[in-house]
């Protein structure tokens, strides 16, 4: 992909890479209900990558799913080989909005479908090959199941995104010049038909055996070149301005290089796609890895973590399997969202087409950790001291306002401020929560947590990154009057829009 989107930033340098962000930011920062401000109140400067309006409605979704449901269901696998009969798709009770429901009550955001796997079996009557879902018994071969998801999605309120695997191991022009033009084709239908999208979901799945119309033999491609990714995600942008394209190296999300999802205590939203040694482009399924986790300090572009995992053990339904407990759930939720990044649990509908009752459960009591958890900010009513404030405009009042859209700001000359929170009665709290205004971008490097105790300040935590939210779980429960937050590293003045204390609840 040698005319690939990051291959022509990295040769015109920052100037390309700045001016295709600056509609992105402009849009990004001037938002409805924003305070006007005067001369006196100039915001600070933006530092580094920033991130755009799809970016940021991203990082207010912050838990979603993806649902693996496909012939392979059916097989008990976890990959199909691409040869299993249209008739084996055949769920006995499918229920979209049974799936949904769980969804939502685990608190999750948004819904990701699978609509097309490496099997290459279709979820929607595609016009683009005959092995889909009008071939099955499903709905008497009248069925949409991206629609049916899509609709239960959107009634209940949650975001819709699809994924639809560049690897076809059906498809017998996979590996030729024939086949690129059908998968665009796919996407095309995807985007046309089912509303807004938040994200188009890509992995690096590419090439191997299959059954290939028959020839049932091992296909390779280059991957650098084949799917031509800067003139596919073209369509995406062009079609879905506001779905944010997920895969190994971006656009817009990053893998977090794992699928255990987590992401590293330091946690950067900035990344730069470099191939690994040896290859010469970074693309989906060949990318520097080791650096996901953490992401790369004032990288090129605002590109932060999806961590994505499997409510079970695999992404498909496997009888002999269990899901994750809530309390699992909730520590990769404090180790995903709680570091800037978002997680991502793959849902497996069983063979009639619905969410085991144990997953239905586990969802349940997660989502409700989360809510009870986080429901009561004890830092409400608390008097804000900091040691440095731009202007009113930018009071450390605006930290507990609840708006992600103001901030507490310091002068340009102070980096390395600090800020008391004082309580009205004494609190006992366990979580910390930090959040900086990221349309201005990532800017604290290293900070601390002191509560007051025994007449002196004791520390509780030294971190390095905030971005879009930090969530700090102290060892142990903490009982205090006072909480003192010191930004110890920043390169500019520190914008901070939120700050929360919590006590984890059942």
């Amino acid at each position: 992909m040698s005319r690939s989107f990051f291959s022509a930033v990295l040769l015109c340098g920052s100037t390309c890479f700045l001016a295709s962000k600056t509609s992105d930011y402009l849009s990004a920062h001037h938002l409805p209900g924003r305070p006007s401000v005067s001369a006196p109140a100039t915001p600070p400067k933006p530092y580094g990558a920033l991130p755009s309006a799809r970016q940021q409605a991203w990082h207010t979704t912050e838990v979603y799913g993806i649902v693996h449901f496909t012939p392979t269901t059916f097989e008990n696998k976890e990959w199909g080989y691409g040869d299993a009969d249209p008739s084996v798709f055949n769920p006995t009770d499918f229920d979209a909005e049974q799936i949904v429901r769980a969804a939502k009550a685990g608190g999750l955001r948004g819904i990701i479908l699978v609509a097309k796997h490496h099997d290459g079996f279709a979820l929607w009557p595609t016009k683009t090959t005959a092995y889909n879902i009008s071939k099955s018994p499903f709905r008497g071969g009248k069925g949409d199941l991206v629609k049916e998801m899509e609709q239960a999605a959107r009634k209940q309120g949650l975001k819709f995104g699809v994924y639809c695997s560049p690897w076809d191991r059906n498809n017998a022009a996979y590996g030729t010049s024939a086949y690129l033009p059908i998968y665009q084709a796919q996407l095309k239908e995807l985007y046309a038909n089912y509303g807004e999208l938040f994200m188009s979901w890509h992995d690096g799945a590419n090439g191997g055996d299959g059954y290939y119309g028959g020839a049932r033999e091992k296909r390779s491609i280059d991957n650098t070149t084949y799917y031509n990714w800067d003139q596919t995600w073209g369509i995406t942008r062009k079609m879905q301005p506001m779905a944010n394209i997920f895969s190994d190296i971006g656009w817009d999300v990053r893998w977090v290089g794992n699928e255990e999802g987590h992401a590293a205590e330091t946690s950067w939203a900035t990344f730069t796609p470099r191939p690994p040694e040896g290859k010469n482009v970074a693309v989906p399924g060949q990318a520097n890895y080791p650096q996901s986790p953490m992401g790369i300090r004032n990288g090129e572009f605002w590109m932060p973590a999806e961590c994505d995992v499997p409510l079970r053990k695999g992404w498909f339904y496997h009888p002999t399997e269990a899901p994750k407990t809530p309390e699992a759930l909730f520590d990769l939720y404090l180790k995903s969202v709680g570091r800037g990044a978002a997680l991502d649990l793959g849902l497996a509908p069983d063979t009639r087409g619905q969410l085991h009752a144990d997953d239905v459960a586990a969802l349940k009591t997660f989502g409700d950790m989360v809510q009870h958890t986080f429901a009561d900010n004890l830092a409400k009513g608390a008097r804000l001291t900091a040691s440095n404030t731009r202007h009113n405009t930018y009071a450390p009042a605006k930290l507990l306002d609840g708006n992600r859209q103001t901030y507490w700001a310091t002068t340009d000359n102070v980096h390395t401020p600090s800020l008391e929170i004082a309580f009205t009665a004494p609190k006992t709290f366990d979580i910390i929560s930090l959040q900086e205004y990221i349309p201005l971008g990532q800017r604290v490097e290293g900070f601390t947590l002191e509560a007051w105790q025994d007449g002196a300040w004791k520390p509780l935590y030294t971190g390095t990154s905030i971005g879009a939210k930090k969530l700090v779980k102290l060892d142990a429960p903490v009982t205090t009057t006072k909480l003192r937050v010191a930004i110890t590293a920043s390169p500019v003045c520190v914008a901070l829009s939120e700050v929360g204390v919590y006590k984890q609840r059942p």
